[in-house]
């Protein structure tokens, strides 16, 4: 009965999860009709998407002390928050309502996306917890392919007045569903609760899985954010439409999900996180490389983006798992760290291509070349170690 009640748990919150996620991406593949219907221009409906990484580097570490300290308490904040946020957006349908709700889920997602490892160690036995961690991490890919099937299907049928409604309408559900899960199921206890403040942070931050972990997300998520920002930019030249371009990024999408369910599990079982991690850098520049001498084949972009996506984004519960693993009761506060590197790493190296998306040899070889920084970082992954202590108040 535990064991079913926690997996409740975790469903309940991938869900949660994955509208965050589809809340982000709103009116990212919609762009041009937004900036019509809200008389404004497109940079501006781009800052609707870029608030979140911002907001994230900024509120990552207090989300995680704050999930460290209560757990439940901060993870229904969240929830409550996206919802509230899906909300806002249609007291009227204006640039000013969607950039407040847009800043309210961004507020929400560190309180949410913080609590992937956590909530696997409250709710789950050790074994089970590698699956956990993947199917949180893959609400967060499922939410993106909602939010890029969504938004050309409802906005370009009936505007925004029924696609807004319907995202908002599944924000409330999903946050009455883990409401109602939570109240019902308290996590089991996981070694002694942290400390809140930097004193737990300086401890984390002592930890040296923390920084290498850190140094990865960075060029993980850097490398991901970037492609998926510029790939139509970058193909444009090519002649490539917005709608191929579209299909392979869902592509990538599909084939992390994919990813996220294969190979995080076996990886833990047989302490293999070190080579898989060394071979996902390794792939990914390797597919860069290949998209730099092939990007105008359209049947080589279909093939390399996804399978770039199929190794990379697993790559993100395998480091979770290892967080999980190792750093028990301040899992929140690492997650925190690790999402944080993750969301600065996207901000600069998407800067860095977006220089430079004129040329698409070079855009791809800059991300090959950002991969291989992971190569080190990845070699330093070592095998199980000491949980790391909860310190005392300060």
């Amino acid at each position: 009965m535990r064991r079913r009640s926690g997996w409740a748990v975790v469903i309940a919150y991938a869900l949660v999860v994955a509208v965050t996620q589809m809340l982000w991406l709103t009116f990212a593949p919609i762009d041009t009709d937004v900036a019509r219907d809200f008389h404004t221009s497109q940079a501006a409906v781009g800052w609707l998407a870029n608030v979140f990484p911002l907001l994230y580097v900024l509120l990552a570490l207090p989300a995680g002390l704050a999930l460290d300290r209560w757990f439940r308490g901060s993870l229904l904040t969240g929830a409550g928050l996206t919802a509230l946020g899906g909300l806002l957006r249609l007291v009227h349908q204006d640039y000013a309502w969607a950039l407040a709700g847009q800043l309210l889920v961004a507020v929400a997602q560190p309180l949410v996306l913080n609590a992937l490892t956590k909530t696997a160690t409250g709710y789950l036995p050790a074994r089970q917890r590698p699956a956990g961690i993947a199917t949180g991490s893959a609400g967060q890919f499922i939410g993106s392919i909602v939010a890029l099937a969504m938004g050309p299907l409802l906005e370009g049928r009936h505007h925004l007045g029924l696609l807004l409604p319907v995202q908002a309408a599944i924000g409330v559900i999903a946050f009455l569903i883990l409401a109602g899960v939570l109240a019902r199921h308290a996590p089991a206890e996981d070694g002694p609760p942290a400390a809140i403040g930097v004193a737990e942070l300086r401890a984390v931050w002592a930890v040296p899985l923390s920084k290498t972990l850190a140094r990865l997300a960075f060029v993980g998520v850097g490398v991901f954010v970037a492609l998926s920002t510029y790939l139509q930019p970058i193909l444009h030249h090519n002649h490539i439409s917005s709608t191929s371009a579209g299909l392979m990024l869902a592509g990538m999408l599909a084939a992390g999900i994919i990813g996220c369910g294969a190979f995080p599990p076996p990886v833990a079982r047989r302490d293999a996180a070190r080579r898989y991690l060394i071979f996902a850098v390794s792939w990914v520049s390797l597919c860069c490389v290949l998209l730099a001498l092939a990007h105008a084949s359209v049947l080589a972009d279909f093939i390399l983006v996804p399978a770039l996506g199929l190794i990379l984004l697993a790559a993100l519960p395998v480091m979770l798992e290892l967080i999980e693993r190792d750093l028990g009761a301040a899992g929140g506060v690492a997650t925190g760290i690790l999402l944080l590197a993750g969301n600065a790493g996207g901000l600069v190296v998407a800067v860095i291509v977006s220089l430079v998306t004129g040329t698409a040899w070079i855009a791809f070889l800059i991300l090959a070349l950002v991969a291989l920084f992971g190569v080190v970082p990845a070699r330093r992954v070592a095998g199980p170690a000491p949980t790391v202590p909860a310190p005392q108040p300060v």
